[in-house]
């Protein structure tokens, strides 16, 4: 992965993960009570945005993949679901409506992250020789 496009994915995921860790630490720490769910939801998501940092800047490429999979499957589902059943989420959390309240930048950046990931573990594999059928067999 191109050494820029690394940092910047680095600092954006810190950046969420700061905003997610102080909106959730807020709201667990003082009204867990009112909305626990979706209180919980961006706990849980700042520590993977936390995750997915570290793990782009160790360039652990299979981590990274994993956690932003997750992130993407988040957001999706939570996103849905609070246009489905707006009920279940009385309070907004960092992925509700597809992450909107950070720019969508919740939806965006797994997206993002996930197609440089591929690509590169793609390109490593084209390197090395290996073809998709051979790759399971190893």
């Amino acid at each position: 992965m191109n050494p820029v496009a690394r940092i910047a994915l680095v600092v954006a995921y810190a950046v969420l993960a700061l905003a997610a860790l102080g909106r959730s630490s807020y709201q667990i720490s003082t009204k867990l009570s009112e909305a626990p769910v979706p209180y919980l939801v961006s706990g849980v998501s700042a520590l993977l945005y936390l995750a997915i940092a570290v793990a782009l800047w160790r360039r652990w490429a299979g981590v990274a993949l994993v956690g932003t999979a997750l992130e993407l499957l988040g957001v999706l589902v939570v996103g849905t679901l609070g246009y489905v059943e707006s009920s279940w989420w009385p309070d907004e959390t960092v992925w509700t409506g597809y992450g909107s309240a950070y720019g969508w930048a919740p939806l965006l950046l797994p997206a993002i992250a996930l197609a440089l990931l591929l690509r590169e573990r793609r390109a490593r594999r084209d390197d090395a020789g290996v073809t998709p059928a051979q790759e399971g067999t190893a």
